[in-house]
């Protein structure tokens, strides 16, 4: 039985007609496609492979039944994954592309070009060996519900990719467009389009970029790892039970019997070095780790203005080919680090209506000085805040409330430590406490807020200061929102809605949240968001 469903918009687009009104032809995918499935099937039954030759390591046949089940688990993988590509095909039509698949019930999706918003390109590892690319259509739904094409080759996604988008321009419908052979292929020759560029990591900046890519969550990592399989090593870096600093000392030194015998202050060198090492051993690995990552994801990143808005390429085993029409910006990011800072480097994402592999934020310059990053704003239609700027703070009752909300829950901890532990124990919740409190006050001179004629900027953060700039036109609500304390302590968080991401006003004052949502609301309906794209 066979079942087919159609999606299509309601503008009734069929696509049942290529240029000049002659039926369009099906294609298929490449046959290379299926085969690079295939192999990241077979890349994932590795792991099994190696388990069952693990288990059967003493039988007779242990090695060879483990690879028999490997090759049999990928030759059952190839076959189905070219029983799909057998019933995939892809029609590109006049005014929709439509794709049909499934081999017991049949799915058909039918997309027209005026809601595709962009096409991109990725390329994974095996397929990119393999000269294949996966072409993603966007079309505003978000995640599943997207409509992509696995694989094409680099030429043919590249064809398609200039195809859709000149159908979607209104471009070749009179006849100039293409007409598919008999085999489906399309002959039109690719030109790249003129590109203006605007950002580029060399080898120097992505190594620098990864040296500051270092994440202390690999320090807690080995941790757990020296004491999950101490039993491999020498020691555990503590007990399996620890009650007292006693079982800390018992613990080290039961692995090593001659530091029993040189006393307490010997084993708590003993620590204190294993603990060092540990945190030496972490800053290794830590600084290789986010020096990998950055490299594998940001290879040969590039960013350029062209007609059609800023394309980024970045990848070295996955690559991606992005643009990003500047009309769909509806706010700029610039994140950096308390260090970073030091050396003036910064970040800079854009929240976008376009879809990054799943994500609503494109990174477009990663690594880079301001000077490096204002006119990549400039190209989004943003501004950065003027030296003169009327920066605004919140009501100072939310930072109390912030400060000490969090030391007064603190209070029945530390007088329950004080009972069980002892006074000097009780003390350390309380600690906690006012360093909380502390810290609160201390944030409250980097939280602001600034209005102007066309944006809103809304600055934070001092471990990680984050600068974010949104247009007031291109905000899409704004709502206002108090908890029962701060109706009664006098405070508002104002929440702006972007169908790319959120942005929130925490902690400012009741006149001043409803002065700015008179604003920002005058402003959206000064212009139709469809007339953005003009």
């Amino acid at each position: 039985m066979t079942e087919v469903t159609e999606v299509a918009a309601a503008t009734g687009a069929t696509g049942a007609s290529g240029a000049n009104g002659k039926p369009a032809i099906p294609r298929r995918t490449s046959p290379l496609g299926f085969v690079a499935k295939g192999l990241d099937g077979l890349r994932r039954a590795i792991l099994p492979m190696v388990a069952v030759a693990y288990g059967m390591r003493d039988e007779t046949f242990g090695l060879l039944t483990a690879v028999g089940l490997g090759l049999l688990i990928a030759g059952v993988a190839v076959g189905i994954r070219y029983l799909h590509w057998l019933r995939l095909t892809y029609t590109v039509g006049e005014t929709d592309i439509r794709v049909e698949s499934g081999l017991l019930s049949r799915a058909a999706r039918s997309v027209p070009f005026e809601r595709i918003q962009d096409v991109s390109l990725e390329q994974s590892l095996i397929p990119r060996l393999l000269g294949l690319v996966e072409v993603r259509f966007e079309t505003g739904a978000g995640g599943k519900d997207e409509l992509k094409l696995a694989y094409l080759t680099q030429a043919e996604g590249e064809e398609l990719r200039e195809l859709v988008r000149a159908r979607k321009d209104g471009v070749g419908l009179a006849g100039e467009a293409p007409v598919p052979a008999a085999d489906g292929t399309v002959s039109t020759p690719v030109t790249e389009p003129a590109s203006e560029p605007l950002f580029a990591m060399d080898t120097r900046r992505l190594v620098t970029f990864g040296l500051f890519e270092f994440s202390l969550a690999v320090v807690a990592v080995i941790a757990g790892a020296v004491q999950q399989f101490g039993d491999f090593f020498a020691f555990r870096l503590w007990p399996a039970s620890l009650d007292n600093l006693t079982d800390l000392q018992d613990g080290v030194a039961g692995r090593f019997d001659w530091l029993a015998s040189a006393g307490p202050m010997m084993q708590f060198i003993g620590i204190a070095a294993a603990i060092f090492a540990l945190l030496v051993v972490g800053l290794i690995v830590g600084v290789a780790t986010g020096l990998v990552r950055t490299v594998l994801r940001d290879w040969g990143f590039t960013l350029d203005w062209t007609d059609k808005g800023f394309r980024r390429r970045r990848g070295l085993l996955t690559r991606t080919d992005v643009v990003m029409p500047a009309h769909r910006v509806q706010a700029v990011k610039i994140t950096t680090g308390i260090i970073r800072k030091r050396f003036g480097w910064h970040g800079l994402s854009f929240i976008s209506l376009a879809q990054d592999s799943g994500a609503s934020n494109h990174i477009v310059a990663p690594f880079g000085q301001m000077e490096e990053l204002a006119p990549i704003v400039r190209k989004a239609g943003f501004d950065l805040p003027a030296d003169m700027a009327p920066w605004q703070r919140g009501a100072v009752e939310y930072r109390v409330d912030a400060a000490l909300l969090p030391a007064l829950l603190l209070v029945p901890a530390a007088a329950i430590t004080a009972v069980v532990a002892g006074p000097l124990l009780g003390v350390l919740p309380i600690a906690g406490g006012a360093f909380l409190a502390l810290r609160q006050a201390f944030l409250w001179r980097f939280e602001r807020h600034c209005l102007t004629g066309r944006q809103l900027f809304i600055s934070k953060g001092w471990l990680a200061p984050e600068l974010s700039i949104a247009s007031r036109i291109k905000l899409q609500s704004v709502e206002i929102s108090q908890n029962s304390i701060g109706r009664r302590r006098g405070y508002a968080t104002l929440h702006l809605g972007l169908a790319g991401g959120k942005m929130a006003l925490r902690g400012i004052s009741p006149q001043r949240a409803y002065e700015l949502r008179s604003a920002i609301l005058a402003s959206i309906a000064e212009k139709d968001f469809s007339q953005l794209a003009q």
